[in-house]
């Protein structure tokens, strides 16, 4: 039964953070320009927000899914901007050069950024309600809801340590101008996405 459990919460993670969004661009467009470690954390702080979600849903925390409906406005305004800057500072910014280093916002400020955009969209606890409803969970105990969180982490976390992998193995076969292509394509759809996500705020917060 745990062991199911975790499998369970491994594809819920994996399948929540698959589906093509900002965060993945913005880790592959951090993996193509910076390298492997740079995407993996970009992707590890989606993860760990991912896992909190997870938790909201597994454990039923009804006080936090009320306090998340209540501010999704705001928190949709957050990400939203958040996603703007990174999409323009991407469009008026050559990618540097690859030579090894690593530039932009360093480790930590990736990490940081894509947990903070991921925690700016409530509807993904959501996701997570009609995952876990999907695959038959229902209310598990304080075990096995924890077994199933760690399973959110480990799916989660395995999707974008194969997505930064990947793209880093096929970045040194790329020339400069396809990098430069890529870059600014990943850019305007962050830039995109922000758009939406303000465009979604004003909708809540004002209609």
């Amino acid at each position: 039964m745990p062991f199911e459990l975790l499998i369970q919460g491994a594809l819920s993670g994996f399948a929540i953070a698959a589906p093509v969004g900002p965060i993945n661009v913005l880790c592959i467009r951090r993996t193509l320009v910076d390298g492997f470690g740079l995407g993996l954390a970009s992707g590890l702080g989606a993860a760990v927000a991912d896992t909190l979600f997870g938790a909201v849903a597994a454990f039923g925390v009804a006080s936090v899914m009320a306090f998340l409906a209540r501010w999704e406005g705001i928190l949709c305004l957050f990400g939203g901007v958040v996603l703007v800057l990174l999409g323009c500072r991407g469009l008026f910014s050559r990618p540097p050069a690859d030579d090894g280093r690593i530039g932009g916002v360093g480790f930590a400020g990736a990490f940081a950024s894509t947990f903070g955009m991921t925690i700016a969209n409530p509807m993904t606890v959501l996701s997570f309600l009609a995952v876990f409803a999907a695959i038959g969970i229902g209310a598990p105990g304080l075990g096995a809801a924890t077994v199933l969180v760690v399973g959110v982490f480990l799916g989660s976390a395995a999707w974008w340590l194969g997505l930064s992998g990947v793209v880093s193995a096929i970045r040194h076969t790329l020339s400069e101008a396809a990098l430069s292509w890529i870059h600014r394509s990943a850019s305007f759809a962050i830039l995109a996405f922000g758009i939406w996500a303000l465009v979604r705020s004003a909708q809540i917060l004002w209609v």
